[in-house]
């Protein structure tokens, strides 16, 4: 049986955005996209994730969708939506989409038809409930940006519930003809030609029906967003969302080669578990991904217990990695210095190429793209402005990609782009790194190539050597070869000492006399042997 494509598939996210502008209006769209997939067909990655370019009053971006099955004009059409997927497959990159599930825009029609009283054949697709007899809410959720998680709604007299902005009214899971509705909308993108979609907040689906409260969380200083002073088990998590993952894998399988990715929003090690628990086996999610490795921890430990609690909970599940996307700090920011970021960008991609299951990248991170300084009168991302400026919400990742330093707006627009371009992301322009061997956007060609050619970087069993921080070493072992990815996660210099017959293969940056491995700071190496050097340090 052929192994599926997914299974080791590297995904590059494009934010449509903040892309390519082909109009002039300052906003990337789909045509913009279809004109760059060179470049990113070049990377050797296998598939792109698009970001939701459906109809929406863009509340929050896109993710509040009022029509599932149409495209925002600010991105264009169907024919170029189309003319997109058709380019794409041309270069041998599948095409995911983005799948806004759990809530809707509250001017999606649905919604609006559910709100007009509490007999309407839509009256149940959203989550009413009464107020309590004092006139609060039903409970003591609390919604992610701020405030209560739920809305007085003047004409029904009730409560609807919204896990995030008062205009995105989450969807009930529990009552079938919602679900068949959203089938509906999956399978309308499957006949079009896409190879798949990314689930968001695939864990929140399900809520429980009791309304119970949610407890406290264990913090010892109170969080700045309150909602993490909450451990969310009655609002999120639930046991039946395995039962509507069940409906979404029925359906993607009817077509062949298509797949699911999902995005899990927990906490702590519980996010890593439930990414497990959603795709053990091959009756639900293909794989799916949280924020584990999207946090400022970059220790070996951290990334060594995020992969085996993953292994533990799922041996036979597929994970999805990545260290940067649309919603985090980009991590060459969060975990490097203040002038090594050419340095942790080339790390990373060798670092996240041998981790097992899929990899995320997120646009603009093979450029080593800095994270952007966003000014109050700058900001875009109106969702969070509740917590500004101790969280400056997400635009700082977010901002255009530089293509050409030598262009207007680095050559994303030739307007006035929604989101400036200022000169420290214009100066990693992808024109100035075609020509530098030793650029962020060539190691991540050389790291992914590396990948692509080690049968044991795809499909191998995963083992740890152990060493202290801050050394990482991760063994990949298939059809008797190992390959071993050792590296030094700190800004100091470090050394190793291996027994065994293991030569130096791939991309690296280390020295290596004898049984002595020198790691420069940000430095690594692969090893091949037939079974697993010993390490020390």
């Amino acid at each position: 049986m052929m192994r599926e494509w997914w299974r080791d598939a590297v995904i590059y996210q494009i934010y449509p955005r903040s892309f390519q502008d082909t109009t002039g209006n300052g906003m990337g769209d789909l045509a913009g996209i279809t004109s760059r997939l060179e470049h990113v067909a070049s990377l050797g990655v296998d598939a792109i994730w698009l970001s939701p370019f459906f109809t929406s009053p863009d509340r929050d971006m896109g993710y509040d969708v009022s029509d599932y099955t149409g495209i925002s004009e600010l991105y264009g059409d169907m024919a170029d939506f189309d003319a997109l997927i058709a380019r794409a497959h041309a270069l041998g990159l599948r095409v995911i989409i983005d799948q806004v599930l759990s809530h809707s825009s509250d001017q999606h029609p649905w919604f609006t038809e559910s709100r007009a009283s509490r007999d309407n054949p839509k009256s149940d697709w959203y989550i009413w409930a009464d107020p309590k007899p004092d006139g609060t809410p039903p409970n003591n959720w609390i919604a992610i940006f701020g405030g209560s998680a739920w809305q007085f709604d003047p004409i029904r007299r009730q409560y609807y519930m919204h896990n995030f902005l008062t205009s995105q009214p989450d969807l009930n899971f529990h009552n079938p003809e919602t679900v068949a509705a959203l089938l509906d909308t999956m399978r309308f993108w499957l006949e079009r030609g896409v190879d798949g979609f990314r689930l968001d907040t695939v864990n929140f689906y399900v809520h429980d029906d009791q309304l119970r409260d949610n407890p406290a969380s264990d913090w010892t200083d109170f969080p700045g967003n309150p909602y993490e002073a909450q451990n969310h088990i009655h609002s999120k998590s639930q046991p039946h969302n395995l039962n509507v993952l069940r409906q979404m894998r029925a359906l993607t399988d009817e077509y062949e080669g298509r797949m699911m990715v999902g995005e899990v929003g927990e906490m702590g090690d519980r996010q890593v578990e439930i990414m497990g628990e959603y795709t053990d086996g091959d009756d639900k999610l293909h794989m799916a991904y949280s924020f584990a490795m999207l946090s400022h921890d970059n220790s070996a430990a951290h990334f060594r217990r995020c992969i085996e609690t993953f292994l533990k909970a799922a041996p036979n599940g597929t994970p999805s990695w990545s260290f940067s996307n649309h919603d985090v700090e980009r991590h060459v920011t969060r975990w490097a210095g203040k002038d090594d970021h050419a340095a942790v960008a080339a790390q990373s991609i060798a670092m996240l190429s041998s981790f097992p299951g899929s990899l995320g990248l997120f646009q603009g991170e093979e450029l080593g793209q800095t994270q952007t300084d966003i000014l109050f009168e700058e900001l875009q991302d109106t969702a969070n402005i509740a917590f500004w400026p101790d969280y400056k919400g997400r635009d700082g990742c977010r901002t255009p990609m530089v293509w050409d330093a030598a262009a207007p707006n680095a050559g994303f627009s030739d307007g006035t782009p929604w989101l400036p371009v200022k000169a420290p992301q214009a100066a990693n322009a992808a024109s100035g790194q075609e020509a530098r061997n030793d650029s962020p956007l060539h190691h991540y060609r050389a790291a992914l190539s590396q990948r692509k050619s080690e049968p044991a970087l795809r499909m191998g069993t995963t083992t740890f050597a152990d060493l202290p921080e801050p050394l990482l070493a991760i063994h990949r072992t298939h059809a008797g070869e190992t390959i071993t990815a050792l590296f030094n996660l700190s800004p100091k210099p470090q050394s190793v000492t291996f027994a065994g017959q293991a030569a130096a293969t791939g991309p690296q940056l280390a020295t290596i006399a004898g049984d002595k491995i020198a790691l420069p700071p940000r430095g690594y190496v692969f090893l091949k042997s037939k079974t697993a050097p010993t390490l020390t340090a």
